[in-house]
């Protein structure tokens, strides 16, 4: 996804160390590791333990040292950046990969009937299962209107729990069919699927996945060389406002009042931006993989200032 995109805003050089997090199937990494020339060092990062078998066939082809750490990327770049570990290029992919949502066993989509559970690791202890079934009424609200935007959150919730009271919601196809039941008619029939966003708040809440962005921005930004290069690929609008409210910060360096004459705070930009605005996939790449109409790329190089 944004792949060419990707990799002329990292532009890997034989000899740099390069980080993808989240690793996933490994297309990104394939990609940025035939860039290194047979000389450099791959680090991926991912917290599902079904992509350490797509590392392992991507490690035998890639030509250069490659090393997987499993575990959720904000505490995987703290722990490297601690032990002095620097990259010249790291790659955040956000949300969900298409490797969890073709498996329907992962409880992912709304397209398949499948045991309730988004866990992207599965030894996390609190599934979807859970939250669906335990939460109060008000706080599954307030969990699909921040995290989904869901306009009738309220509704949605309060069906939920009028059907957990007769037996627990244990299925994706009862979730979905709970939230058909809550959602008005027209809005069925609208825009998209009338689930999508409540998937994607319970995947959110369940993942910590706003968090994890929240902690693993200034965890990377703390192992770039100056020079290095961070891209952040995002999927929706609650990611890319904290990437661009972060990049943008970093990037104008002092923090005084607009209204003080003179800088006082003496901080240096951290950050130069490489995109102004989002990039967005090509007209191409959505008529090959519609999955990508939603993602948003942005980049910044490491300035001197921050080393």
């Amino acid at each position: 996804m944004l792949a060419e995109e990707v990799l002329d805003l990292l532009a890997p050089r034989p000899g740099e160390t390069l980080v993808d997090a989240t690793f996933g199937a490994g297309g990104h990494a394939a990609l940025l590791a035939a860039a290194l020339r047979g000389r450099g060092r791959v680090i991926a990062i991912d917290r599902d333990p079904d992509a350490r078998a797509y590392f392992e066939r991507f490690a035998k082809r890639a030509g250069v040292p490659c090393r997987f750490l499993r575990g959720s990327f904000d505490t995987v770049l703290a722990q490297l950046a601690g032990n002095g570990v620097m990259a010249d290029a790291i790659l955040l992919d956000l949300g969900v990969s298409s490797m969890q949502l073709d498996r329907p066993e992962r409880g992912f989509s709304y397209a398949a009937d499948a045991p309730l559970d988004m866990r992207m690791d599965p030894s996390e202890p609190e599934s979807a299962l859970e939250l669906v079934n335990e939460a109060g009424e008000r706080e599954l609200a307030t969990t699909f209107r921040r995290f989904g935007e869901e306009r009738f959150a309220r509704q949605i919730a309060r069906e939920i729990v009028r059907r957990r009271r007769e037996r627990p919601i244990e299925r994706t196809g009862e979730l979905v069919d709970a939230i058909r039941a809550a959602v008005p008619a027209p809005r069925r029939f609208g825009d998209g699927h009338p689930a999508k966003r409540v998937f994607q708040a319970l995947r959110i809440a369940v993942n910590d996945e706003l968090g994890a962005l929240e902690r693993g921005l200034p965890a990377a930004l703390s192992m770039l060389r100056p020079g290095g290069r961070l891209c952040v690929i995002s999927f929706q609008s609650l990611e890319d406002r904290i990437v661009k409210r972060f990049l943008a910060a970093e990037a104008r360096g002092c923090i005084c009042p607009p209204d003080l004459p003179v800088c006082a705070c003496g901080k240096e930009p951290t950050l130069r931006l490489l995109t102004k605005k989002a990039v967005r996939p090509s007209p191409r790449e959505l008529a090959e993989n519609p999955r990508s109409a939603s993602a948003r790329l942005r980049g910044a190089i490491r300035t001197d200032a921050a080393g």
